[in-house]
């Protein structure tokens, strides 16, 4: 499947980019993040606390046990806090 990941705030810093398009197999959102960190050391280093994320699929936020079955956008971000 191929899928648009989109990266913000500090996420985007560290992968170097605001989106990407990846080709995948991969099942779920945590199998996605393993993917993307074996492929490169910023990966790593973006998703190195997992705590500290947020993702959503297709705009709909979920947690990284989520299926990617039928997604076409996962967006990783940092927890939101209102001001």
């Amino acid at each position: 499947m191929t899928l648009d990941i989109l990266y913000f705030a500090w996420l985007r810093e560290r992968v170097g980019e605001p989106r990407e398009v990846v080709e995948t197999n991969v099942e779920t959102v945590a199998d996605l993040v393993a993917e993307l960190v074996a492929k490169d050391e910023r990966y790593a280093l973006a998703f190195a606390d997992m705590s500290s994320l947020r993702v959503a699929i297709d705009q709909e936020l979920t947690d990284f046990t989520a299926s990617l079955k039928g997604a076409r956008e996962v967006a990783f971000f940092p927890p939101m806090t209102g001001g």
